[in-house]
């Protein structure tokens, strides 16, 4: 009979034995499984969770930013650049400057490389006398927006540049002459055709005339300068006026910054604020998640270690109890010629086998409890169990707890004196 016949045939006669050590090796390797799997599901709901609240704040960012943009395009230019020594008190009780600056100011912010801006323009604003008319009036002179930053260009800010020998007509003034594009009329002295009246604002800019930058220069004797720069911020800058005025005062020093106050500045607070909370949120869930995740770890190792000192012990004494019960059979072996190591290996192949079927039926069971016991994550909650790295570290681990629980008492079966068994029996 050989050696593996007689494993096969022990293992058939001792059912109960085997049974139960095969038991305690699925047991410790099924609680392994189990608990590794509960900890990478935990990780990939982490994921789908933080990626899912993620999506939800991108979404109301999106929705909110869009709003926003909205909103600043239907106001336009939301910043202004005035010269140093304008008085801001004068400015706003008369709607324009008296004080002026190069309109090579225009090309110097184009050719900075500023970032917090979008688009640019220069104006010439002021209250004149309207000779033909005896109306005093808003003249404003303007030029084509430059885009600072092309990538970022927008085709729906409101402000257009009016070509010469045109003008454009607030909608009091239209009223008040009855005028429609394509008239011709007089305007101090020099003859414009109407290029497009505008339609009505309920501000003063239906009392505003608007004419092309360089006629108004030469109207006003003013070649070469403007009085105001507006500009339309990008939006790494909605609502950080601090961060615009830097940069612009540093690449023009003799300037001043303001930013129109309005409703739209609320909106963009509110998406500030949305982003800071999304941020928050997100970042808040994960220490969360992580926090659970190690308070799991550490009560998974206390677990783990416990249950396998409890099966290293029980197979231990399983394999003990076999040697015990075989040990006439011993005897008989080593006296047919059997040696130390043969017996030995006999033990071992029999702990081996233990732990290759207990180290599979545990690996199964504790991965598919494990899912069980847990939310689904994605379609498949046991994908896991088709890890074949952790599978083959459980059998390994399996194999090592059967056979260094057999150790011992395998030692103990091949110093058995085979004369003092068989006299005893």
């Amino acid at each position: 009979m050989t050696i593996s016949r007689l494993i096969i045939r022990e293992i058939l006669h001792r059912k109960l034995n085997f049974t139960l050590g095969l038991l305690t090796v699925a047991m410790a390797i099924g609680c392994l499984a189990g608990s590794l799997t509960l900890v990478r599901l935990h990780d990939a709901r982490t994921q789908t969770i933080l990626v899912q609240k993620k999506f939800e704040t991108q979404e109301k960012m999106r929705i909110l930013e869009d709003d926003v943009r909205r909103a600043m395009q239907k106001l336009g230019f939301n910043i202004v650049i005035l010269p140093k020594d304008q008085n801001l008190s004068d400015w706003y009780a008369e709607d324009y400057g008296d004080k002026y600056m190069p309109e090579k100011y225009l090309s110097r912010l184009q050719e900075s490389g500023i970032v917090t801006i979008e688009h640019l323009a220069p104006r010439l604003r002021k209250k004149v006398n309207w000779p033909e008319t005896k109306w005093a009036v808003i003249l404003v002179g303007t030029s084509d927006k430059k885009a600072v930053n092309p990538g970022l260009y927008s085709h729906e800010l409101s402000l257009e540049a009016v070509p010469q020998g045109k003008i454009v007509l607030g909608y009091e003034i239209q009223q008040g002459l009855g005028l429609n594009a394509g008239d011709r009329i007089l305007f101090m002295g020099n003859e414009f055709v109407v290029h497009k009246c505008n339609g009505e604002s309920g501000s003063e800019e239906d009392m505003t005339v608007w004419i092309n930058l360089q006629e108004a220069q030469e109207l006003l004797n003013k070649k070469g300068l403007i009085n105001e720069i507006i500009a339309f911020e990008c939006r790494s800058a909605w609502a950080n006026l601090p961060k615009v005025r830097d940069e612009i005062t540093r690449i023009l020093p003799g300037t001043q910054v303001i930013e129109k106050a309005s409703n739209v500045l609320a909106k963009v607070h509110a998406y500030t604020k949305v982003e800071e909370e999304g941020k928050a949120t997100i970042e808040r869930e994960r220490e969360h998640m992580a926090q659970l995740r190690a308070s799991r770890t550490r009560f998974i190792r206390i677990l783990i270690s416990l249950v396998m000192v409890i099966c290293l012990v029980w197979i231990a004494l399983l394999a003990l109890g076999n040697v015990r019960g075989r040990r006439t059979e011993i005897g008989i072996l080593r006296t047919l010629g059997f040696r130390s190591r043969q017996i030995l290996y006999i033990f071992l192949s029999r702990a081996i086998v233990i732990g290759l079927f207990g180290g599979i039926l545990g690996f199964f069971a504790g991965s598919f409890l494990g899912g069980n016991w847990s939310e689904p994550v994605g379609e498949n909650r046991y994908e896991w169990m088709l890890n074949f790295k952790l599978f083959g570290l459980a059998i390994c681990l399996a194999v090592a707890i059967a056979v260094t629980a057999s150790w011992i008492p395998a030692i103990v079966a091949t110093r058995q004196d085979p004369a003092v068994v068989l006299r005893k029996e």
